[in-house]
């Protein structure tokens, strides 16, 4: 091969490829599968859309690690950009959050007229924050020293413990988010009719979904840690995933201490 055409630097200029147009029709018709089963109960449009998107969405996350994996196109200067990437990510999610913990605390600090004057409203009995609350709050502080433990014994070429620690983080991401499943169980107010319930499904809702998203990351990490995947120095796609975790964390320790002991 000429040496013309031989790459002569350490960034990556990515290949042609079909998944960004083709994720985005897919979220269309997930925008609008979503709103047609708002007016008619028909579940038919969505899940196509939502088929369709989480295909996409493993496709290209499959040619990522094929990039970075196989054809070593992860250079550290790429790692730099996508440690960026995955930063600006988390702030946009940190925004996300704050719009729910105003919209919270405008309604508790200055309740109107139309609830009594009063927060919580007369007719909300709320959640013992000392009761399923307080150990969401303990499993998920827990996870985050198991997520820990794994990168370290990553970086210490520890991979038994590197697994170990993955499988326990997976198991207490899927403990909290059936806890959460119990507790909404067990409301006594639903998400229409109140802003109690608005703001608090809203806020920890969101969270409960975000749990979710990032129990899957942590998985598909550890499908690819048993498959022999990250060293030492290459391994971005489980920090980026261990760093989502962490945000997580971070953000329920904030609902916590607002809405369940604050809030009560």
């Amino acid at each position: 091969m000429s040496d013309t055409h031989k790459k002569g630097h350490d960034y990556h200029l990515v290949d042609p490829s079909v998944w960004p147009i083709a994720i985005s029709f897919s979220a269309l018709v997930l925008a609008i599968g979503a709103v047609y089963f708002m007016h008619s109960k028909s579940l038919w449009l969505l899940l196509i859309g939502l088929a369709l998107t989480l295909y996409c969405m493993f496709m290209w996350f499959r040619d990522v690690v094929i990039e970075g994996e196989h054809k070593g196109d992860h250079t550290p200067v790429v790692q730099i950009g996508l440690r960026y990437g995955m930063t600006l990510f988390i702030i946009s999610e940190v925004m996300f959050f704050v719009a729910w913990f105003w919209a919270y605390f405008d309604a508790s600090l200055f309740p109107s007229l139309a609830i009594g004057g009063i927060w919580p409203p007369k007719d909300i009995v709320t959640f013992d924050p000392w009761d399923i609350p307080l150990i969401n709050t303990l499993v998920l502080l827990l996870s985050g020293t198991t997520v820990t433990w794994s990168h370290h014994a990553l970086l210490e070429d520890d991979r038994k413990s590197f697994i170990q620690g993955l499988v326990l983080t997976v198991i207490l991401g899927f403990s909290f988010s059936l806890l959460q499943v119990y507790e909404y169980q067990h409301a006594t107010f639903d998400f229409a009719g109140n802003i109690y319930g608005s703001v608090f499904y809203m806020a920890t809702g969101f969270h409960g979904f975000h749990v979710i998203i990032g129990t899957i990351f942590l998985a598909v990490c550890l499908m690819r840690a048993r498959k022999g995947h990250f060293t030492e120095e290459h391994h971005f796609g489980f920090e980026a995933a261990a760093w989502y975790w962490h945000f997580v964390d971070v953000v329920w320790l904030f609902l916590f201490a607002a809405i369940y002991i604050w809030g009560s």
